[in-house]
């Protein structure tokens, strides 16, 4: 069992982490969005990847989601726990809760790359409920274990960015009953469902979106993130030792009936791509 992080560059920097390394991962899709950073934590290996790579330098909508969980899945990661600033859109959400998201509105413009299919193979997965419900569960368990105020649940809108909500646009995604706004986590839980990885999101409240009839303003973000830091690292290193290593969940077999083409009018270079994906159900 292998374990990613998705989140910020530093969440690897926590006592106890040992066999510290970096690693670099070619992908059919091109270069992730930086090197991997792997250890183990309290026995458990586990490959951190900062989503915006070292130093945030890349915007939302160009971040390289397939290549990301490619890599992911080439280095035997089978959950992905991902941690994202988001704007609250519910007063009871205050800046510096997380929650625990089980749902996704998408607001992107299609621009972005969220299948691995394509270039003459079509599959289809389930995506009624986006996130591993049992890996979600122990997530909440963990964030509740250290005393970090969250909620269990809630829907997250996936916004192109990278310009923060309109105040229309804000009180829009209220009246959807909608919980909390950010620019990147619903590519993500596509592509591992379809890489057949268990995904699961903290999102992390850094203000209430400009419904509140405050401006967002980056600053505020960003203090709202630095004091995130340490309980981010502090949920991390409590729910590893709660998540069992055999899988039972819908995920690890998401693809199994999902793959439509025939195996025979599939490119033998989409085969190679995607092996590591589709190998146990399509031959190379």
């Amino acid at each position: 069992m292998r374990i990613g992080i998705i989140g910020g560059s530093g969440l690897y920097e926590m006592e106890g982490m040992e066999n510290i390394r970096a690693e670099k991962v070619i992908t059919p899709f091109g270069e992730p969005s930086d090197e991997f950073i792997l250890g183990s934590l309290n026995g458990i290996e586990m490959a951190f990847l900062p989503r915006h790579g070292k130093g945030h330098k890349i915007l939302p909508s160009e971040l390289p989601f397939r290549a990301n969980i490619w890599a992911m899945k080439k280095l035997g990661v089978d959950r992905i726990i991902s941690l994202s600033a988001v704007g609250s859109l519910k007063e009871e959400i205050e800046p510096g809760h997380a929650v625990v998201i089980d749902q996704f509105i998408d607001r992107t413009r299609g621009i972005r790359d969220a299948t691995f299919f394509g270039s003459g193979i079509v599959g289809h997965v389930t995506f009624a409920d986006p996130v591993c419900n049992y890996l979600a569960g122990k997530v909440y368990e963990a964030t509740k274990e250290i005393g970090w105020t969250s909620h269990k649940g809630g829907t997250y809108v996936c916004m192109e960015g990278p310009q923060f909500s309109s105040r229309a646009e804000s009180h829009l995604y209220r009246s959807w009953k909608a919980d909390v706004i950010g620019m990147t986590n619903l590519q993500e839980a596509k592509l591992a469902r379809e890489a057949e990885i268990c995904y699961a999101t903290i999102a992390l409240a850094t203000d209430y979106d400009c419904w509140h009839e405050e401006d967002v303003t980056v600053d505020q973000v960003l203090t709202v993130m630095a004091s995130n830091i340490e309980k981010s690292k502090d949920a991390v290193k409590a729910v590893v030792t709660k998540i069992k290593e055999e899988r039972d969940c819908p995920c690890s077999t998401a693809l199994e009936f999902g793959i439509v083409t025939n195996p025979q009018l599939i490119p033998q270079q989409t085969k190679n791509d995607l092996d590591i994906i589709i190998g146990k159900y399509i031959k190379s």
